[in-house]
Formats: C-alpha cells, sequence, structure tokens
C-alpha cells in the first residue's frame, strides 16, 4: 500500500511507528494531506486518547536519545520546537541540569580530552560547548578543573 494512499490514521500511524512525534508534529506533516470532509484534529484527538501520542514519551525519547551529546539549553529548545506542554518542558530541563556537568564533561572529553594549547584554542572548546547546549559556567569549571588536575600530575612528590 503507497503512501499516498493512506488515510489521515494511517498516516499518523505510519509516522508514529518511525519514532514518537508531538500532537505539533503530527498537525504539521499531517496538514498538506488532508482532504475535504475530514477532521484532523478529531483523528489526533482519538490517538491521542488511546495513547498513541504521548508527550511524556517524546521528551523521554528525546533525552534518552540525545542527552549524552547535547546540554540543557540545547534539548530544551528541541522539546519547545516540538510543542510540547512548558511544565514537561520545564520539568525535564530540571532532571537534565542534575547530570549536566557529568554529561559536560563527557562531551568535552571525548571531543578534544587534552587541554587547550592557547586562548584561542580554549575560546574555540568553549564554543564547542556552547553549542552542544552546555552551560558556559559548567565548560569553563571542566577546564579549570583539567588544567588543575594536569598541574597536580605535574608535581613531583617528595
Amino acid at each position: 500500500m503507497g503512501f499516498a494512499k493512506l488515510s489521515l490514521k494511517g498516516r499518523a500511524l505510519k509516522l508514529l511507528a518511525q519514532r514518537e512525534h508531538s500532537r505539533r508534529e503530527l498537525e504539521r506533516k499531517l496538514a498538506p494531506h488532508v482532504q475535504e470532509g475530514e477532521d484532523l484534529a478529531a483523528v489526533l484527538d482519538a490517538l491521542e486518547q488511546r495513547g498513541f501520542i504521548s508527550e511524556q514519551r517524546v521528551a523521554e525519547s528525546i533525552v534518552h536519545s540525545k542527552a549524552a551529546r547535547f546540554g540543557t539549553a540545547r534539548l530544551t529548545q528541541e522539546l519547545r520546537n516540538k510543542g510540547l506542554d512548558d511544565e514537561l518542558v520545564r520539568a525535564t530541563a530540571e532532571q537534565l541540569r542534575a547530570t549536566e556537568l557529568e554529561r559536560a564533561h563527557a562531551v568535552w572529553r571525548q571531543r578534544f580530552g587534552t587541554l587547550p594549547g592557547d586562548a584561542k584554542e580554549k575560546a574555540r572548546q568553549l564554543r564547542f560547548m556552547a553549542s552542544r547546549g552546555f552551560a558556559l559556567s559548567d565548560a569553563s569549571r571542566i577546564l579549570r578543573e583539567a588544567m588543575d588536575a594536569a598541574s597536580d600530575d605535574s608535581v613531583d612528590p617528595i
């Protein structure tokens, strides 16, 4: 059966089978396919009532798939872009903040792993971390702690 001949409900289910979608995403993707007499809102309401659309699952899916690579700011923006409820976005962001520094350290270690050799390299590393949605304070702390650890390693014990 071709995708072109599917009903709105069929299209929605096909999209949901690929990955979790928010209601807003489904509205945007399905709107061009609404035929005269079809009620997109009613189709989405029915899917939501039956548990096929779940904002909580969308948020969990995004966090599960992207939290190891991105900071809270970037993930929060993505959740908002998907049209999720503000309270759910706030609660998810709060959970992410609890592991922010640990996740930022893992990203820095994987991407760079060594101290910047000069101010230009330090700025590049900080920009990279900021582009991933990590707080500048956390990125600076990671570099500071790495420099402290490196200077501790270079001191000869007496």
